[in-house]
């Protein structure tokens, strides 16, 4: 019998959610078939069988949570699909019928004196094989020693044996009081409600935004942008540009080219700590903030400093469209060194964006909104209008250099012509 394990699934990814089952009990997989679809803190994934047979045994249902390493099924190297074993049982009890009653009843008298004495020795070979001190320890710790599978080939139990049992006892347990934790938080009401179990996807989100929120010396700075320079640019060549690019032109690839270039000014915004260090990323991969059924995710435009605009805009349009289809691999969400959040496509006027830990800043863009600008003559004009904010950790990011940095993506994004010319 083989037993099919939870794999290591990625860099900080150690459980997930059984979503379905793609096998049932009886059915026959291959080596390599995809077995058990696993719902993780980022994207679903697909454990395959490593060992073709029989599903023997499936361990755990839809819903459950497993951890790396967790056994969810056995499969029968030598097993046939189910419908040949009900053929087998019943050929077996046709035979049985056949056998003459007569010398049933005659080996029932003969055999008769000799039971008692076959139930004793019978006993004595299922009874466990372990020595005094072992099953004095066995004692101690409540275990049941005809439970304990041992590792050694004689199969003698060993004090190992029952300590790593203990261990395994104390650990469901230690998830059965945490289950009953949960239950206990519940809170009744009068009226009428309805209750729906968060998904992994949305559990991580919790966690990590309060985790960030935890960890990091959170602080948030604003600015406004007047996008009338911007506005006239994408307006003067969005036809020519989709034309020749095949993707429309939009606000975001350029702040995305905004952002490196503040970031190459100001390094520590690029950066993250790690212990009692200070980690300076050389590299420029930005996360773009993209929201979808399931909830937000973070996919991330690699080495944005090298792409052209038309480069930007078509990663993001892919990434987002795979985000919507729920199509996104682990490596299209791991390894951003700085985050871009929209929240002005849904209307959004002002907010507070909460870090991409373990990333130290995080710009969110808002809605554009007409207001009346005091001009440098004094005269007063309307213009479209952006507040722009930045959240950074102030342990390693002062105000000084957090104001400065999005005073400079502002100047950038009011001069397009010149980001234009340097990227």
């Amino acid at each position: 019998m083989k037993e099919i394990v939870v794999p290591e699934l990625a860099e900080s990814i150690t459980e997930g959610t059984v979503a379905e089952w793609l096998v049932s009990k009886g059915d026959k997989v291959e080596k390599g078939d995809p077995v058990v679809e696993l719902e993780t803190d980022k994207v679903n994934v697909e454990v395959n069988s490593d060992f073709s047979g029989v599903i023997a045994e499936v361990l755990v249902e839809e819903g459950d949570d497993v951890e790396v390493g967790d056994v969810i099924a056995k499969v029968d190297e030598n097993g046939e699909a189910s419908g040949s074993d009900d053929s087998d049982d019943s050929s077996d009890k046709e035979e049985k019928k056949e056998e003459p009653k007569k010398e049933e009843k005659s080996e029932a008298k003969e055999e008769s004196p000799q039971t008692d004495e076959e139930g004793e020795s019978d006993n004595q070979a299922d009874q466990p094989v372990a020595s005094p001190a072992t099953r004095k320890r066995a004692r101690e710790l409540g275990i049941d020693l005809s439970e304990i599978k041992p590792k050694d080939p004689v199969g003698r139990i060993s004090k190992e044996d029952v300590e790593a049992a203990a261990s395994a006892k104390a650990d469901s347990g230690k998830k059965s009081s945490k289950k009953e934790e949960k239950s206990a938080e519940k809170t009744e009401f009068d009226k009428p409600v309805v209750r729906e179990k968060m998904s992994r996807r949305r559990q991580t989100i919790a966690k990590r935004l309060v985790e960030a929120q935890h960890t990091a010396a959170m602080l948030t700075t604003f600015n406004e942008v007047d996008m009338t320079n911007m506005m006239k640019v994408r307006s003067e060549r969005k036809e020519a540009f989709q034309e020749k690019h095949g993707v429309k032109l939009g606000f975001m690839s350029f702040f995305t080219k905004a952002v490196v270039g503040a970031l190459k000014e100001f390094p520590l915004v690029n950066a993250e700590i790690q212990g009692d260090e200070v980690v300076k990323k050389q590299f420029y991969d930005i996360g773009v903030a993209v929201s979808t059924e399931e909830g937000l995710v973070v996919p991330v435009v690699r080495d944005a400093d090298r792409l052209s605009f038309a480069g930007i805009e078509s990663e993001i349009g892919e990434l987002a469209k795979k985000a919507r289809d729920g199509k996104l691999g682990l490596k299209d969400l791991q390894g951003g060194s700085f985050t871009i959040t929209n929240g002005g496509i849904f209307g959004s006027l002002l907010s507070t964006p909460i870090l991409n830990t373990p990333q130290v800043g995080i710009l969110g863009m808002h809605k554009i909104e007409k207001r009346p600008k005091v001009m440098p003559d004094d005269s007063i004009e309307v213009r479209p209008m952006m507040y722009i904010a930045m959240s950074y950790d102030h342990r390693i990011i002062d105000g000084r250099e957090a104001v400065q940095f999005l005073d400079r993506v502002k100047q950038m994004i009011e001069d397009p012509y010149d980001l234009l010319l340097e990227g």
